[in-house]
This record gives structure tokens, C-alpha cells and sequence, in this order.
């Protein structure tokens, strides 16, 4: 250890500040850079984003972080789930919520030591995180620089980012390989649902959402699914493991909390039963996409009632409601519903959901789908599996490894 040496995070790093350019000029948006807020930091690695700004709106309001920046959200409700720490992989924009971090001598830290070193040590500045006169979550930036970090050489630096990249890629590689996935479903849905291209060369028959395949019959979605089938009344009597709307977005949840009722506070909000091929779907603000659909979950898992809980009629429904609620078009009407609401924040109820009007088809096709979904699915869920085991190794081994505490060579399989 007497070639580490002690500093402060503060002495090592360069903060910036993002901002957004104003939303009523059109002139500032649709452009070609990406532009980054809390709802686009949900991978490690950050490519682009669906945002963009045109050059005119980053010189009137924003700012433009350098390739192999990093980027940390400072400002948020979802920071009490998480805290979002991204590597910059092409120039792009961020807000006012976002700290850009560069490292102010290379020679002395690299950008890449920081950022496993912020991966590493999110429980420290989950520690300094304060709350808004609103409620939302807050990273005082003076506290942050205040966090004491231990460095090595840059040569052994570039050792321990080779260990932490070896894991990362690997969680990088199955992100993308069920992004994908993801994509592959939405494109057959879409084929068979809504372009029917399976079936051009039958009879079809008028509807009241245009022409649709003879057999076929439109209805509510609450016609092939119920909401919030069971919810637990009470104290609980034994440890569930809870998923809060944060934690998810996209079918993937992030984390879970292991919370055991004798030593650990149970939020209130924590009441929504789940069970296999159920729908969670959040019912604010439903165009941050935090929803997925459940492939074995825990028996004793338990969601927050900001989930709408979407259980199918029959087990082949449950990939066809899903693909169906998770098209663009679909949630952006159940966002313009939500603004309409009266709440604090753009909310949904079961009922907005379950009034939507949908095509149904016949079951055998709906199983038909289903199959090939469900094979989908099952290798989603088990590269999620191992992307959680890999997390949970990166995030026990990297405070230990970027501290001196343990030595690449000291890591046993």
C-alpha cells in the first residue's frame, strides 16, 4: 500500500454543468447531437440517446460532454433507487441535472479509473445523498468532492481498469444482445398486429379501428387481462423482495430490495402482489418506460402500488398485452392521458389501461406468438441473470480492488 496514496475526489476531477435549451424554441430540438437526462442514464455505457439537439440549442442552454467523460446524475427522484454513473462514448449534450466529470491530470488519474471507481463506490455517495424541498433526491457537490479516494500508479491503474472493463463488457454484450431480442419481438408484433402481414391474403372486414382480419373482433384491453389482481393488507410477517418503479425500465429491473420486516423500514407503497407473466407497468409519467413483464419472479416478491399490475386472462395474452402497451404510439396516448390528470404528477389508473381498444385474435394465433415470444423471453431472462450475478461481483469486488483492499491475483472463481 505504500505506493497508493490518499486524496480527495475533489483534487482529482473537473465538474460541469449541463443545462436545457428552451423547450418552446423549435429551432434548439431535433437536431444531431444527443442530448442526456435522467431517463437516458440507464446503461453503463452511453452511444446516444432519444433526444436530440441541434448545434443552435447547445450553444442557447446546454453543454457538450467529451468521448470517455463520464456523466452522473446529481438531481432526481429516482437517485433513492440508484445512482446513474455513465461513461460518454460520443459527444453529446446533458442537463442541468447531470455533472460531467473529467479528470484534471491524466497522468495522475485516468477518466476510466474514475468512473469504475464511481461504479464501485455508489453506496458512499448514496451516503452523502440529500432530499429537495420536493422531495427528489439531491448529490451536494461539495460533499462528493469531499469523498476520500486512494490511487496507485498509473501503471497499475491501467490493471485494475482491465479487470473492471472484463466485466462490464460482459454485461455490455448481453444488454445488447436482448436489446435485440426486445427488438425482434416488438418487429413480429407489429408484423402480425398491426401491418397483418401474415394474413394479407385472407378476407378482412371492417372495424372501428379500420380493416382487420375476418375472425378477428376489437374489445378493451380489460377484456383479456385483470389489474391489481392481490395486494397484501397489513403487516408483513416474513421477508419479501420489493421492486419500486425506479429500479425499472425497459423489462429490465436494475435491483431489488431484500427487506426483512423484524429489522427493516417496509415502504408503504409496497403492497402489489406478482406472480409469473404478470405485467408491471408504472402509472406516472408512463413515457419513462418503466415497465416489464415478470419471468419467475421470487414467490415472495412484492411491487409498488406506483405499478399498475396487468395479469392476462390466459397465459398466451401476457405476450401480446405486453408487446402491445410497450409500442411508442401506445405510450405516448397513455401519456397524453396522464397529463390530463389532476395529480401532482402525470398519472394513470387501472382503468386508463384497461379501456384501451385493441384488436384481439384468435387464440391460436395469439399462441402461436406466444411460442416464439416466449423464446425470447427465456433468453432475456437468462442473460439479465447472469448481467445481475456479474453486477453484484463488479460492485462487491470494485471498492475493494480501486481501495487496495484486494489484488486482482487474490480473486478466486
Amino acid at each position: 500500500m505504500e505506493e497508493w496514496k490518499e486524496y480527495k475526489l475533489g483534487d482529482l476531477i473537473v465538474l460541469s454543468s449541463g443545462g436545457t435549451p428552451n423547450k418552446s424554441n423549435g429551432s434548439y430540438w431535433n437536431g444531431d447531437i444527443p442530448w442526456i437526462s435522467a431517463k437516458a442514464m440507464y446503461d453503463d455505457y452511453l452511444y446516444s440517446s432519444d433526444i436530440t439537439i441541434t448545434r443552435e440549442g447547445l450553444d442557447n442552454g446546454s453543454k457538450l460532454a467529451p468521448v470517455n467523460s463520464i456523466l452522473l446524475l446529481t438531481r432526481g427522484s429516482g437517485l433513492f433507487n440508484r445512482i446513474p454513473v455513465c461513461l460518454v462514448k460520443s459527444k453529446m449534450a446533458f442537463n442541468q441535472d447531470v455533472k460531467c466529470i473529467e479528470s484534471k491530470d491524466k497522468n495522475v488519474v485516468s477518466n476510466f479509473f474514475l468512473f469504475y471507481w464511481l461504479i464501485g463506490n455508489k453506496r458512499a455517495i448514496s451516503n452523502i445523498l440529500e432530499t429537495t424541498g420536493i422531495g427528489a433526491g439531491k448529490i451536494d457537490t461539495e460533499r462528493l468532492k469531499n469523498l476520500p479516494i486512494n490511487l496507485p500508479p498509473i501503471q497499475r491503474q491501467q490493471v485494475l481498469i482491465k479487470f473492471a472493463e472484463s466485466l462490464m463488457l460482459k454485461i455490455e454484450v448481453n444488454r445488447r444482445i436482448n436489446e435485440n431480442l426486445e427488438q425482434q419481438a416488438q418487429a413480429l408484433f407489429k408484423s402480425w398486429f398491426v401491418d397483418f402481414e401474415p394474413f394479407k391474403d385472407g378476407e378482412f372486414v371492417e372495424s372501428e379501428l379500420g380493416m382487420i382480419p375476418k375472425g378477428w373482433r376489437v374489445g378493451a384491453l380489460g377484456d383479456i387481462c385483470v389489474t391489481n389482481k392481490r395486494s397484501y393488507k397489513g403487516d408483513f410477517a416474513h421477508e419479501i423482495e420489493y421492486i419500486d418503479t425506479g429500479s425499472v425500465t425497459n423489462n429490465v429491473i436494475e435491483s431489488t430490495q431484500f427487506l426483512n420486516p423484524a429489522t427493516d423500514k417496509i415502504p408503504s407503497r409496497a403492497r402489489r402482489v406478482v406472480t409469473e407473466g404478470d405485467i408491471i407497468y408504472s402509472s406516472v409519467r408512463p413515457n419513462q418506460r418503466h415497465f416489464a413483464l415478470l419471468f419467475n419472479p421470487a414467490s415472495n416478491t412484492v411491487v409498488s402500488t406506483g405499478f399498475v399490475v396487468i395479469t392476462a386472462n390466459w397465459s398466451g395474452y401476457r405476450y401480446y398485452i405486453y408487446q402491445y402497451l410497450i409500442q411508442d404510439e401506445i405510450v405516448d396516448k397513455l401519456q397524453a392521458i396522464a397529463e390530463q390528470s389532476v395529480s401532482t404528477f402525470p398519472s394513470l389508473n387501472a382503468a386508463d389501461i384497461t379501456n384501451l381498444k385493441i384488436v384481439i385474435p384468435p387464440n391460436d394465433i395469439v399462441g402461436d406468438f406466444a411460442a416464439i415470444c416466449c423464446s425470447f423471453i427465456q433468453q432475456i431472462e437468462k442473460n439479465q441473470q447472469e448481467s445481475r450475478r456479474l453486477a453484484t461481483l463488479r460492485d462487491t469486488l470494485l471498492p475493494k480492488l480501486l481501495s487496495g483492499e484486494l489484488k486482482v491475483g487474490e480473486i478466486k472463481e
